[in-house]
């Protein structure tokens, strides 16, 4: 379509009350196409040459055919609600859309009573996030994990990714000229963005596991009583298997659990995590991690109770 035939048939051009309104509206939204990843083709005519047309490079745009059975729409549905974050959510939500117009529906029942969750992202998720996208450096005070000394860093950010309860930036440390892991919630602060767009290029081959796993130092090692078949996801990166010590030596209210050895890498992460599964999981050391755990669910007991006389 030329601009003039953008102008006559789209909606919402109609509406320019100038030359110059609708220019200013044509190039916004030619932006916004291509800020959207829509690749958008500029034709000049063969026989009069001074007409430019303008069109979607569908080749480059359209998506494969995609085709899922219903259990997978309903699993891809369930992932979708992991987002609690708004901006996450609302983009989890746009793709399940997408997905629901062109498969089947879900099965009703196949995932009844299931609710998932993951933790939200920080504040700094967002700006990182974009810098990520423009790829320019950013700056943040980061507080260390072993001495709680914050020093100021300035990051060529590369990628995000969400790890063992925790979320990670993943990028070049440029003063220390080397890649380096930084845990979102020790960010202090505003992440901000410094110098221009575009200002380095992401290595393809990087080791987002080493350098997260370095970035994660183990702090201490956790014994949980845990009922039989419950707080899978602790089971899975269970430690030392206990000795038939531990095993005998629990007390008769105890005697129907199983013990699980977990090492943890911060200890009030570990306590929240905990505190959901409830009475399916009880510390047994250390001691600081059974009061942590402790506070938080006589925290949400008040909450539960609130304005109850009983």
């Amino acid at each position: 379509m030329t601009k003039q035939q953008v102008r006559e048939r789209v909606n919402g051009y109609t509406d320019a009350t100038s030359d110059a309104a609708f220019e200013r509206m044509f190039e916004r939204d030619k932006d916004l196409l291509r800020e959207m990843g829509v690749p958008l083709v500029v034709e000049h005519d063969q026989v009069h040459e001074d007409d430019v047309g303008y069109r979607i490079d569908t080749a480059g745009y359209t998506l494969p055919e995609v085709a899922f059975t219903p259990a997978e729409v309903g699993v891809l549905s369930l992932a979708a609600e992991l987002w609690q974050d708004a901006s996450l959510r609302s983009s989890a939500r746009r793709g399940m859309t997408k997905l629901r117009a062109v498969g089947p529906a879900a099965e009703p029942a196949a995932h009844a009573g299931l609710a998932l969750r993951v933790r939200g992202p920080e504040a700094s998720f967002a700006p990182l996030l974009e810098a990520i996208d423009t790829r320019q450096v950013v700056t943040f005070t980061y507080r260390a994990a072993s001495t709680g000394q914050l020093t100021r860093r300035r990051v060529e950010p590369w990628r995000l990714l969400s790890q063992d309860r925790g979320w990670y930036l993943v990028g070049r440390d440029v003063d220390r000229a080397a890649p380096r892991a930084f845990r979102l919630s020790r960010i202090q602060g505003r992440v901000r963005p410094t110098g221009s767009a575009e200002a380095f290029d992401v290595p393809v081959d990087v080791d987002v596991a080493a350098l997260v796993g370095g970035a994660r130092p183990v702090s201490g090692t956790a014994r949980l009583a845990v009922l039989p078949g419950r707080a899978a996801a602790l089971r899975a990166r269970a430690g030392s298997e206990p000795d038939g010590d531990d095993v005998a030596g629990l007390p008769g209210p105890l005697a129907d659990r199983e013990i699980v050895v977990v090492p943890f890498y911060d200890l009030e992460d570990l306590a929240e995590e905990i505190a959901a599964y409830a009475e399916a999981v009880l510390v047994l050391e250390p001691a600081d991690l059974r009061t942590a755990v402790l506070r938080r669910l006589r925290a949400a007991a008040t909450l539960d109770g609130s304005g109850s006389d009983g």
